[in-house]
């Protein structure tokens, strides 16, 4: 019988006469993955009315024209008037992660002691991970209809404003500032809806492009406004007040900026109006199932919901930019 032994030497950093220096790591895993997105820590949390969720939205009130409204006062007659409504409805969607704990390799990892936390610091990574999907989608998923689904992912709040039609473009040889100044005026001036946009949301290089406008053109500063989490960010006078523009990296461009060529959304949003419709809670939930024969230790993350942008085609807009 030949017996197989393993050589120290592949164990060992160094070995001398008195000194035998193994592998030691420190007990903390460096870790700076980026994890949740902004705008899904900003939404409003409502719990669905089944599935789908539904809501009436109404477009407009009784109000008749001048000519309907103004009779003789001697001969008064009155026109019947209806307020109009819409029912609107969003299908819930699931998102789901699952991680397995293997019994050997947690039992190794105990009696070692080394990195006796990370267990846990897994299953709130998958927790984490399913939320960074879910941010990510609240955004860009690819459905592309709350009423007839077409995918298994959210029809994304830019997809939503996009297909509101409250669509702008600015091109390169335009001031980024003055045009969306502009666009939130004509906004705020609607005389069928009173609008007030709460945010801009754009990538960070695009922000910095319109912090070097400001610099370059009026010698201008952008102030600084705390938001959720008391992450500040600079913020942007419009006529619905000082607007904070707060970066998304979930918001990604194309092309090469400064070419003149790259293109980057930006999304003026009033806040209030989106909604996330949960079910049974608005956080993932996390389930432990049975032990299997290879007696692994198995999770699942779950959470049901979705995302709409109420008032689409006029409380929002959708703004592309070159630069």
């Amino acid at each position: 019988m030949n017996a197989k032994f393993i050589d120290l030497n592949a164990a060992a950093d160094f070995l001398a006469p008195g000194a035998v220096e193994v592998n030691r790591y420190q007990s903390e895993i460096f870790d700076i993955v980026r994890r949740r997105g902004v705008f899904g820590q900003r939404v409003r949390q409502t719990p669905a009315t089944g599935h789908p969720s539904r809501f009436f939205e109404q477009t407009g009130i009784v109000s008749p024209t001048a000519a309907q409204a103004f009779v003789d006062p001697r001969n008064i007659t009155a026109v019947n008037g209806t307020p109009t409504r819409v029912e609107r409805s969003l299908p819930l969607k699931a998102l789901v992660s699952q991680i397995n704990y293997n019994l050997f390799d947690m039992e190794v990892g105990t009696q070692q002691a080394q990195f006796a936390y990370l267990q846990a610091k897994d299953l709130a990574d998958a927790v984490e991970g399913l939320m960074r999907t879910h941010d990510v989608a609240l955004w860009n998923g690819n459905d592309t209809s709350l009423a007839a689904p077409t995918t298994l992912q959210y029809f994304g709040a830019g997809g939503q404003i996009a297909g509101g039609g409250n669509n702008f473009t600015i091109s390169n040889a335009q001031s980024i500032v003055d045009n969306l100044k502009s666009i939130i005026a004509q906004m705020v001036a609607s005389t069928s809806f009173q609008v007030r946009p709460t945010a801009i949301y754009a990538n960070p290089v695009l922000l910095d492009f319109i912090d070097r406008e400001l610099k370059t053109i009026y010698n201008v500063v952008l102030n600084t406004t705390e938001i959720n989490g008391g992450l500040r960010v600079k913020a942007l006078s419009t006529q619905a007040g000082d607007i904070p523009l707060i970066p998304e990296w979930a918001l990604s461009y194309t092309g090469t900026p400064g070419s003149g060529t790259a293109v980057f959304p930006c999304y003026i949003v009033t806040e209030d109006l989106i909604e996330y419709h949960w079910l049974t809670d608005s956080n993932p939930r996390v389930f432990q199932l049975g032990l299997p024969g290879s007696l692994q230790s198995q999770l699942v993350v779950v959470k049901f919901g979705s995302v709409v942008v109420k008032g689409a085609s006029y409380a929002h807009a959708q703004v592309t930019i070159n630069r």
